[in-house]
């Protein structure tokens, strides 16, 4: 098994955190992971993407030009992306940022309204832990067990009392991605 993945969206939505809690995930089960952020600006709103392969066999690079999956939270996000998933891949989208729905044919299209379910949660910072687990229901690269050994991993003592928040947003996200 062998995923590469681009995660985009504007700074602030918590792309590149979720990208990391999936690459140390896969680090938790023993899987070869890379994570390559990239960002400037962007982290004050303009657009931020990284990318994330999870793999069984040792990677040999993490430069990649087309995808298996891409999660996009924003409009320019899909613009840029949709065309470099690899035909048979996943686009996920969140409804909320997208105005101009994808096209291609030749992929599996999912829709995960994460902003709205983070609204309803009453808390916008779950809003990518509510995307991850979209993305875990519909191609479980990792495991919930090693998601949750990832957040004690990752988010600093102070914040370990949000796991759980984290891990019922991730629950949440598994019920409400639909196939478009």
């Amino acid at each position: 098994m062998k995923k590469e993945i681009i995660i985009s969206g504007f700074g602030g939505q918590g792309v590149l955190s979720m990208g990391k809690i999936l690459a140390y995930s896969g680090l938790m089960e023993d899987k070869e992971v890379t994570w390559m952020p990239a960002y400037g600006p962007e982290q004050r709103g303009g657009t931020a993407n990284v990318t994330v392969i999870v793999s069984d066999e040792r990677i040999s690079s993490p430069i990649l030009s087309k995808y298996d999956i891409a999660i996009v939270l924003n409009q320019p996000s899909l613009d840029k992306f949709e065309s470099k998933i690899k035909p048979g891949g996943i686009l996920i989208y969140d409804g909320y940022g997208i105005i101009n729905p994808p096209k291609r044919d030749d992929i599996t299209v999912y829709r995960i309204d994460a902003m709205d379910k983070a609204a309803e949660m009453k808390n916008s910072k779950v809003f990518n832990m509510i995307v991850l687990g979209g993305l875990l229901e519909v191609c479980p690269v990792v495991s919930d067990k090693g998601v949750e050994k990832a957040l004690f991993k990752t988010l600093p003592e102070r914040h370990h009392s949000l796991i759980p928040l984290n891990m019922e947003a991730i629950k949440a996200g598994r019920t409400i991605i639909n196939k478009v």
